[in-house]
């Protein structure tokens, strides 16, 4: 019996089963005492380690998506902003809005909490291993316009496109000049009705020809982010200044 133990946790060694090896003796004790059979006594021992192995991935896959803080729906202040559904919210995280391949466009002035929004849907995408993925929109024109001074747009184009859900953050902080617009839309134009993105942005609708600079690119991006999209409008204040009187007044 004894040479058989030592000799299963060799097998598991070899295997590089590192939860099974460490749970393997309590797993043993529990199935006599209950009189398990040896499937379930399997089932039991194998769930550690299949345990572990999902928190690693969904880490990794939260970790690979580039978001700028880990905040979640759960740590969301909705009654400083009460215009914001809470269930429509909910519902996001749900990700009914990945399998329909519709949109979410988050708009508001600085500070509402529009990123901190689509940060905690695209969370919960990611532990759901959704691939998923976060850029400012500055950053991503840079990227784009870099791969196209170096002769491999069209694989960068195929990089930003393959994620199941895009979040593009800071729509219209800084503008955008027609060259690059361009390269914007042949990106919302490769996503349109295939994959998810998710926008946020302080601009309304009617000045963003005035961010790409070409009411006609404008046009066209709007007509494709918008066809299938949900706009969730935040009128409210800035947590951020909300933050700093509290600060003062401590």
């Amino acid at each position: 019996m004894n040479s058989s133990y030592q000799q299963l946790l060799k097998n598991l060694d070899y295997l590089n089963l590192k939860q099974m090896i460490e749970h393997l003796g309590d797993t043993i004790d529990f199935s006599m005492n209950n009189q398990l059979s040896f499937v379930d006594t399997l089932v039991k021992l194998t769930n550690y380690e299949i345990d572990v192995r999902e928190k690693s991935m969904i880490n990794s896959m939260v970790k690979v998506a580039g978001f700028p803080h880990r905040k979640e729906l759960s740590e969301f202040d909705f009654e400083f902003q009460p215009t914001i559904n809470k269930q429509q919210m909910l519902d996001f995280t749900s990700l009914r809005f990945l399998e329909e391949k519709e949109n979410i466009v988050f708009l508001g002035t600085s500070g509402v909490g529009k990123t901190h929004l689509a940060t905690s849907i695209g969370i919960a995408a990611a532990k759901k291993r959704t691939s998923t993925y976060f850029i400012k929109c500055n950053d991503l024109i840079m990227n784009l316009k870099r791969a196209k001074l170096e002769n491999r747009l069209e694989s960068r184009l195929k990089h930003y496109t393959k994620y199941k859900l895009l979040i593009i953050d800071e729509i219209g902080y800084l503008p955008i000049d027609r060259e690059d617009a361009k390269l914007f839309f042949q990106l919302i134009d490769l996503r349109y009705e295939k994959k998810s993105t998710i926008l946020t942005t302080n601009i309304s609708f009617k000045e963003w020809d005035g961010v790409f600079q070409d009411t006609m690119l404008a046009n066209a991006i709007l007509d494709r982010v918008l066809h299938h999209a949900t706009v969730v409008n935040i009128i409210g204040d800035s947590y951020r200044i909300k933050n700093h009187f509290e600060t003062e007044n401590d």
